[in-house]
């Protein structure tokens, strides 16, 4: 049997001291399967509709999680995480006429107790993208409403939970929700319009600040904030239109969610925008988003390489002969440092917790083992990266694998695997990959040098 080594970090690294948090990460629609047992959402539909995700899958048995979760809680002790990331899903705790679902919020309690038993804590994302098709047929996030609609769930959530979380998230990456889904159509809803991604975009912002008074109000004792993600943008010559292409496109899609949270407004291109495509915003509105958060989570997983060109002054570039995941992403560790030393530099940030860092491989099973070299690769580059920000001045409290397990990998399906965990979907059994043992060995021995 092949021996693997642990990932490695410098013995003085801030992250091997023991109130540096290493996790493990999940959402909802993703792992949780049993369908039947909650309220049709977004990605019910999309699935549902022909030729939206790759495999021609869905997610109503997924990982099967609510029935194995026993298990699971099992399989993220032995890795020996400090925490655990996971997603509420809205419609398995509340009906759609907005009263509480007991069996499917036990359902949650009883998971948080098993890893608060185990003195692993708990961050909880409130919305990772399954909005319930009875909102989205109201408009969903281009309906203002949806933010308050929000707000009363994440109370209701946080008034149920409470300080059981260590740290709450409003949202996971609105930049999925608003260009992904109601922009590119790349991902549920499916709407194809800028004006609509924009609104979406204010809405979700919105949303976001209703609920951190919600969640403050319920649940003092935890922390509150927000999941961004973000893919760096390059130029791809040293000219001044790429380089200004760069810009733009990081103020288009990175820094058009962190402004408005750290500065109270949206970044200059939106004034390239025509009026109709710019966001609805009310009296008031920014000032709200401005509340102040107590950690930001940075989701990061490759970067974008850009050019001058495309309607608003930026296109992309794919580059050859680089590493790729089998995302087809760019593995990129020094733009992740480069991202996290730009990002303290340019705002006022609170504490910084990396809540998404992986890579999808195309493992299998092979005489009893499942081995991941890339991936193995991609995390102890990309551990090493987060260290070197960390030198460099960066507050990072904490990082999360994404993902624990194999799991439905949106408009993939189940073809892209991004787990530490093999998840064989026939029998459900689960395996640890190479990358897991090399996690697990990492912790193990942090744990033994604390000790000392």
């Amino acid at each position: 049997m092949t021996t693997i080594s642990p990932f490695t970090l410098p013995g003085d690294s801030a992250m091997m001291q023991p109130d540096f948090l290493f996790g493990v990460a999940t959402a909802s629609f993703q792992i949780e399967g049993d369908g039947a047992n909650r309220q049709r959402c977004i990605w019910d539909t999309f699935c549902n509709t022909p030729g939206k995700i790759a495999d021609g899958s869905d997610g109503e048995i997924a990982c099967d999680h609510v029935n194995r979760w026993q298990e699971d809680v099992e399989l993220i002790a032995s890795l020996g995480v400090d925490a655990y990331r996971l997603s509420i899903s809205w419609g398995r705790v509340l009906f759609a006429d907005g009263s509480i679902n007991q069996a499917g919020m036990d359902f949650y309690l009883n998971l948080l107790d098993a890893l608060n038993s185990l003195k692993i804590k708990v961050f909880v994302t409130l919305y990772h993208w399954d909005l319930p098709q009875h909102l989205e047929d109201k408009g969903g996030w281009l309906n203002r409403d949806t933010a308050y609609a929000f707000a009363d769930y994440a109370r209701i959530v946080a008034r149920a939970l409470g300080d059981r979380v260590f740290a709450y998230s409003t949202l996971n990456e609105p930049f999925c929700s608003a260009f992904l889904g109601y922009e590119a159509g790349i991902h549920a809803p499916g709407l194809k319009s800028r004006a609509k991604g924009r609104a979406a975009a204010h809405h979700l912002l919105l949303g976001h600040a209703l609920a951190m008074a919600e969640i403050r109000r319920e649940a003092p004792g935890a922390q509150a904030g927000i999941v961004l993600n973000f893919s760096p943008s390059y130029a791809f010559s040293a000219n001044e239109e790429d380089v200004n292409a760069a810009r733009l496109a990081h103020e288009y899609h990175n820094t058009w969610y962190l402004m408005p949270l750290m500065q109270g407004r949206y970044p200059d291109i939106i004034n390239q925008l025509g009026i109709e495509e710019r966001p609805p915003i009310e009296p008031g509105d920014m000032a709200l988003i401005q509340t102040p958060i107590d950690y930001l989570g940075i989701n990061y997983y490759t970067r974008n390489v850009y050019r001058a060109g495309g309607e608003l002054g930026f296109e992309e570039v794919r580059l050859g002969n680089v590493p790729r995941t089998a995302m087809d992403w760019e593995i990129c560790p020094g733009a992740f440092t480069e991202l996290l030393q730009s990002l303290a530099a340019e705002f006022d940030l609170p504490p910084i917790y990396i809540t998404e860092n992986g890579a999808a491989e195309d493992d299998m099973p092979i005489n009893g083992a499942v081995h991941d070299p890339m991936r193995l690769d991609y995390l102890q580059s990309h551990l090493l990266a987060v260290h070197r920000a960390i030198e460099a001045g960066v507050e990072v409290k904490g990082y999360f694998a994404w993902s624990l397990m194999d799991n439905f990998e949106w408009a993939e399906g189940y073809r892209k695997r991004f787990g530490l965990v093999y998840v064989d979907y026939q029998s459900q059994q689960r395996m640890l990959k190479s990358s897991a043992k090399a996690y697990q060995g990492l912790l193990a021995k942090r744990r033994e040098a604390n000790q000392q």
